[in-house]
């Protein structure tokens, strides 16, 4: 068969980039599944989780109590104050394991966005290698994972929730706030809260999931322009590849840091009554 006759139309291409290696065996039919396994969202957020913690690692090795710290030890150092300051001015309580996890949960969704900037082909031939007919690199373009990490943001809010208010002050707010105390107004009050959760957790999912995939579209679209054998076709498709690449670069950070800052907004809130 002729190499051309062979090769994927711009739409084959792009369906086959936006299917994830599953338990399924199958393209995902919904939205969000979480009876399906995506095994390649799976490995990339641990291989990420795992430079995470070298990264860490490596910056805490390199700490010395005199004589100047390394360029690492400094950026980190630098990392820690910061995101500490967030956390100190948002959240009116106990910061010490909640700027870790917001400090954490920066890093770590930095380096899953990062993944993003790798050629968008290099994941696919990799994968090949192993024999693995599909394999999608950037987790933070699946829903799924991005929702399961918002599922924790909110289980940890309603952690905090409970702590700081007690059982009984958490369970009362819930049937109190934001109309008062009231018998006839307690189903609403409850209705109202339960909206509130929900909306936060789905919309915290939903933008990095949103921002990152439509980033992983362009890329696909900038490399189908390397499809067109032409010196000008080829010039376009580098060019414009490395201006989205230089832009995107912002907002794999930006979108890192609103999930952090979101992260210690919404503990936050559950440090305070309504």
């Amino acid at each position: 068969m002729a190499a051309g006759s062979s090769a994927p139309t711009p739409t084959e291409y792009i369906v086959h980039h936006l299917a994830h290696l599953n338990s399924s065996g199958s393209a995902q039919k919904k939205i969000v599944d979480f009876s399906i396994v995506n095994y390649d969202t799976v490995f990339w957020s641990i291989a990420m989780g795992l430079l995470t913690v070298l990264f860490f690692y490596s910056a805490a090795r390199k700490v010395r109590v005199e004589g100047p710290s390394s360029r690492l030890v400094a950026m980190v150092e630098s990392l820690v104050e910061f995101v500490h300051e967030q956390a100190r001015s948002i959240v009116h309580g106990d910061v010490r394991m909640i700027a870790p996890l917001a400090m954490t949960s920066f890093v770590w969704i930095f380096l899953m966005n990062a993944i993003d900037l790798i050629p968008v082909d290099l994941p696919g031939y990799i994968g090949s290698f192993f024999g693995l007919h599909y394999m999608r690199a950037v987790p933070t373009a699946d829903l799924n994972a991005t929702l399961a990490m918002s599922l924790v943001v909110l289980g940890a809010s309603i952690y905090y929730g409970i702590k700081i208010k007690h059982p009984g002050g958490f369970v009362k707010e819930l049937f109190a706030a934001p109309f008062g105390k009231s018998l006839v107004l307690a189903p609403f009050n409850f209705l109202i809260q339960i909206i509130e959760y929900a909306a936060k957790t789905v919309s915290l999912g939903m933008r990095l999931f949103g921002n990152m995939f439509a980033g992983e579209l362009v890329f696909m679209l900038i490399a189908l322009l390397g499809a067109t054998a032409t010196w000008w076709g080829f010039g376009l498709h580098f060019l414009t590849g490395l201006g989205w690449a230089i832009f995107h670069i912002l907002i794999i950070t930006l979108q890192a840091f609103i999930f952090m800052m979101l992260t210690l907004v919404y503990i936050g809130q559950a440090h305070e009554g309504h």
